[in-house]
């Protein structure tokens, strides 16, 4: 049975152009009368043509969110997590196991695990918090600069490469790359290349990065995770070639790219609510916790993600056809008035759970307390140290995936 699509359509690229705020007028209508709506399929330079199906649920409000996240026998990840149509073949190369299923995915995510325990994250601590400091004497060094390249670029990118063994000499291609991957609808990275050609010189180059370092370290054991990951052991099985260069992949955007994104909208945030600075800078040991739950949540780096019906099933009353797609705006899920009092103002005393690391179940983000880790070492040096920090107008990356900032102005 063919539907009509909704009136408030989110799927254009003109949807994704406009500002944060101007999206989530559409998507608070969408939130409050149909949180689960029937839309067109998403346009995007990505999607093959012929390839685009007939159309997907977006689930708007923060309750569907946590149900279709809990839920994975009838929500999968292993058709697909992007609106667009892309591949199989590059989404498993570019995913690892974001696009997978139990058992696969749990076996995967075992094995990774060992990148993330309590035991490492706390290893990388006092590094983190030593590479924050030096980072913010940079910035107030310098005076003026684009905040993306001086603070918000290199903390997570440095953090990444220390995890996995990349050198100095080759940590701008590897970041470079993984920026470019994350940005195939945007017109100003693309320079005449259509989404799917940039998508696959992206992942070619970081295979190939993370072929030799793999090599490398079978060769050369050292104290990374990368080292870890070569001879990590769970059941009798290992990670092959395969998996270790689509986790080194993941890794490079997810530890990478949402971090420093959550690090630009956070300071801007900051900025723009003066009251909320100050309130962090007078007692941050009391407030940092709560500060950084708020940065995460007003940021959303990550703003969609798809599953796939695998049963013929209902949400919110609304029915779902198996092999239907259903989307997550956790976009819109982290502005969800009946949880989220007053959602457009920016308050660090929050208590509410947001969904900026998703909405539980076996995907939760792998990597929580790594990022949380960077967030409060950088944002206590910044509050403390860069008191009269200013930002300009900054340029927003086109996307329906990752909610980005590419450059920032500021003057100290």
């Amino acid at each position: 049975m063919e539907r009509a699509f909704d009136d408030v359509d989110i799927s254009t690229l003109g949807f994704w152009e406009l500002s944060a705020e101007e999206r989530d007028a559409r998507l608070a209508v969408l939130r409050k009368e149909r949180p689960v709506s029937w839309q067109r399929p998403a346009e995007g330079m990505a999607t093959l043509p012929g390839r685009d199906g007939p159309g997907y649920w977006a689930v708007t409000h923060h309750a569907g969110v946590v149900t279709v996240s809990r839920d994975p026998e009838t929500y999968s990840s292993a058709q697909g997590f992007q609106l667009e149509d892309v591949p199989e073949e590059i989404l498993e190369a570019a995913g690892s196991f974001l696009g997978m299923d139990h058992p696969r995915h749990t076996k995967l995510r075992r094995l990774v695990s060992v990148a993330f325990s309590p035991r490492r994250v706390r290893a990388l601590e006092d590094s983190i918090a030593a590479r924050a400091k030096k980072l913010v004497d940079d910035l107030l060094e310098r005076g003026e600069g684009d905040f993306v390249e001086v603070v918000s670029k290199p903390l997570p990118s440095a953090t990444f490469a220390e995890m996995m063994g990349v050198g100095e000499e080759d940590r701008e291609r590897v970041t470079g790359l993984a920026n470019d991957m994350v940005a195939w609808n945007d017109p100003d990275v693309l320079q005449g290349r259509d989404g799917l050609t940039l998508l696959m010189e992206t992942l070619v180059g970081l295979y190939a990065e993370a072929s030799a370092l793999s090599d490398r370290r079978r060769a050369e054991p050292a104290d990374d995770i990368l080292t870890g990951l070569v001879s990590a052991e769970v059941d009798g099985e290992r990670l092959t070639d395969e998996e270790i260069a689509a986790f080194f992949v993941l890794l490079s955007v997810a530890a990478n790219d949402t971090t420093r994104q959550t690090i630009s909208h956070g300071m801007r945030a900051l900025c723009r609510f003066p009251d909320q600075r100050q309130l962090l800078a007078s007692d941050l040991e009391r407030h940092l916790p709560g500060a950084v739950e708020e940065i995460i949540r007003w940021a959303t780096p990550v703003m969609t993600f798809r599953r796939t019906a695998t049963r013929d099933t209902e949400l919110d009353g609304t029915p779902i056809s198996a092999g239907e797609k259903v989307v997550m705006f956790y976009v819109s899920a982290n502005r969800d008035e009946t949880v989220f009092a007053d959602p457009w103002r920016f308050d660090i005393t929050r208590q509410a759970e947001h969904v900026g690391f998703g909405g539980g179940g076996p995907h939760f983000c792998l990597g929580a307390a790594l990022a949380r880790s960077m967030l409060r070492s950088i944002f206590a040096e910044l509050v403390t140290r860069a008191p009269t920090l200013k930002l300009g107008e900054p340029r927003f990356l086109v996307g329906n995936f990752i909610q980005g900032i590419s450059a920032m102005p500021y003057r100290v």
